[in-house]
């Protein structure tokens, strides 16, 4: 299962919470990134599609070779979420907030190299995915909640 969504969503807190509930392993995708993609992106300069490859390789590989797995990775663009597609059958999860509601929640955020001005990149990069290529969950909601509604929605 990939957990997606733009940056400041929930994805760590919404991967956390399946992995404990379906006691299967998670895997934060902001960990699979290459150094120079960090450094890009903490100097506050969206990333390309050439640097994203590699990233979604290795999210994909990750997948492949440790399912049952849950990743947490935004997945941005459909030909992502193909790219990533390479590791077998997944499932994904979109987490769907307004700017707001994100921009609120980045803003307490500590210690994350992702900055608050890049979230308008992630925004503009999003292809939402329908309801045949993902399950779309509102974050509106308490963390306990989401994870519920999504182990109502998908079946593993």
């Amino acid at each position: 299962m990939v957990v997606m969504g733009v940056s400041g969503c929930g994805k760590s807190s919404v991967g956390e919470g399946l992995s404990a509930r379906l006691g299967i392993p998670y895997y934060d995708g902001d960990d699979l990134h290459p150094v120079e993609n960090v450094a890009k992106m903490r100097a506050g300069v969206p990333l390309t599609d050439v640097d994203r490859w590699p990233w979604l390789d290795r999210v994909a590989q990750v997948l492949a070779e440790n399912a049952p797995v849950i990743v947490g990775c935004s997945a941005l663009k459909r030909v992502y979420r193909d790219r990533i597609r390479t590791a077998g059958k997944v499932t994904f999860v979109h987490l769907v907030g307004s700017r707001d509601l994100i921009a609120g929640r980045m803003a307490e955020r500590k210690g994350h190299y992702m900055p608050l001005t890049l979230l308008d990149s992630q925004f503009a990069a999003l292809e939402p995915p329908g309801p045949e290529e993902a399950v779309s969950v509102s974050i509106d909601q308490t963390l306990p909640q989401i994870v519920d509604e999504i182990l109502r929605k998908v079946s593993l």
